[in-house]
């Protein structure tokens, strides 16, 4: 047999020559659940269907009737999406006694109706509510760049990156409301995409915040986020008339308040973009400048929605995790405080669009590394100040309505780092077709 594959894409070719099964591939998969690298990024295996799906799809292949290019590959699922006979726990203790669903979430199904191979259910911070990705009930997974001291792996799509990281499936599908599929993606060393809401039709999994939750999609290679995202896009979305990728750097906060850890290779990265004959341009932004200081002034949408779906847990609630019931406190705003947040967001995206002009928005996923998990445990300020800190850009992309796209920053000096790559609502295809590009110039993926 040959050298186990990696990428989907990869895994699509060998079972395309016959070099593996789907069923080999479950299996190996299977196998690696019980390894360092994976501990604690499942909270369910789906051992049995997964074996009854990856039998199925042997058997189309040998009748040469597969049902798409990325039938037999193994793919997992954070756990906010129903999977028939599992119960959806988004990550809580608290949820652990419901009864498991009875059906699959729709794109769990539409997935399955296209070959896919549902290897589990990934672990996640509690409610989907932090962008850190530590859970203290179910354990936090593993951030592969971690060495001798456990980092946090990003949240709060923690178990679906760590369960790409350590080779259980090439393929996870999360949420991303305020940075949880981008942020994992970053400090993991792989590829995240922030699809527009909607983009996979409705949203049937447990929210977070309605007005901002989105679907996305961890993988190690953006040819794989293009393999899976035209099996599950329902609709696509417009191009535009610019032919020639352009970049935008928000000038201010976004770039200077980056860690010299991530801020060097992030800037490597802008002149090799340069040299390969891209127009960067950096500059203000306003609407992102008014926008911030809007969510500064005022509070989040995200934690405003977020306590109106959890503030019921409040005063007391033995089987919350403490970080949980705190951000719960911190977002006890009455609606009328936020306002000016709800009924600036139309404008302001509106007039992000026409600052970007059909270029690229770039830069840093995240500001600073992946902090010591010990660290944020022993120390209530220091988890909520870093958890506002890993999220704080990519929550103000999120309230200005944009698709995004974070890609390792590994070539050019950090496997914990990723450049983000934005674009205005229901524009994937074009972040994607632009991204592409400029990664084909750079020579990556």
């Amino acid at each position: 047999m040959s050298p186990a594959p990696v990428t989907a894409l990869s895994m699509a070719s060998h079972l395309a020559t016959r070099e593996w099964t789907a069923t080999d591939l479950f299996d190996r998969a299977l196998s690696r659940t019980n390894l360092a690298p994976a501990a604690s990024a499942l909270i369910t295996t789906t051992i049995e269907r997964g074996h009854r799906e990856a039998r199925a799809s042997d058997r189309r292949r040998r009748a040469d009737a597969s049902k798409s290019p990325l039938d037999g590959v193994p793919i997992v699922w954070k756990d906010v999406f129903d999977v028939a006979g599992t119960v959806t726990t988004a990550g809580s203790q608290s949820r652990t006694a419901n009864p498991p669903a009875e059906q699959d979430s729709s794109l769990v199904r539409r997935t399955h109706r296209r070959g896919l191979v549902t290897v589990g259910k990934a672990n996640l911070s509690e409610f989907a509510f932090s962008g850190l990705g530590v859970n203290t009930y179910f354990g936090t997974p593993v951030n592969p760049n971690s060495t001798d001291t456990p980092l946090v792996p990003g949240g709060s799509s923690s178990g679906s990156a760590a369960a790409v990281a350590a080779g259980l499936a090439p393929l996870a599908v999360g949420t991303d409301t305020s940075g949880s599929i981008r942020v994992p993606a970053a400090f993991c060393g792989l590829v995240g995409f922030r699809a527009s809401p909607g983009r996979y039709g409705p949203h049937d999994f447990l929210p977070l915040s309605v007005t901002l939750d989105s679907i996305g999609i961890i993988a190690h290679t953006l040819s794989d986020i293009d393999a899976l995202d035209r099996v599950l896009t329902v609709t696509r979305t417009p191009t535009t008339t610019h032919t020639s990728p352009r970049v935008i750097i928000p000038a201010g906060e976004w770039i200077e308040d980056c860690t010299p850890e991530v801020r060097m290779p992030f800037e490597r990265a802008t002149m090799a973009l340069t040299r390969a004959g891209i127009d960067v341009t950096t500059k203000p932004i306003a609407a992102m400048i008014e926008a911030q200081h809007l969510m500064d002034s005022h509070g989040t949408i995200v934690g405003a929605e977020a306590h109106a779906l959890h503030g019921h847990l409040l005063p007391f609630a033995p089987h919350i995790e403490a970080a949980t019931l705190r951000r719960l406190e911190q977002n006890q705003h009455p609606r009328s405080q936020l306002q000016q947040v709800f009924s600036n967001l139309a404008d302001l995206r509106r007039r992000f669009g026409e600052e970007l002009d059909g270029a690229l928005l770039l830069c840093p996923t995240v500001r600073h590394d992946p902090p010591p998990i010990h660290s944020l445990l022993n120390s209530a300020s220091a988890y909520d100040r870093y958890n506002a800190s890993t999220l704080r850009t990519t929550m103000l992309l999120s309230y200005l309505g944009t698709c995004g796209l974070s890609y390792p920053l590994r070539a050019f000096g950090n496997a914990a780092a990723g450049m983000l790559f934005s674009q205005t609502d229901t524009h994937d295809d074009y972040l994607l077709a632009m991204s592409r590009r400029l990664l084909d110039l750079l020579q990556l993926d």
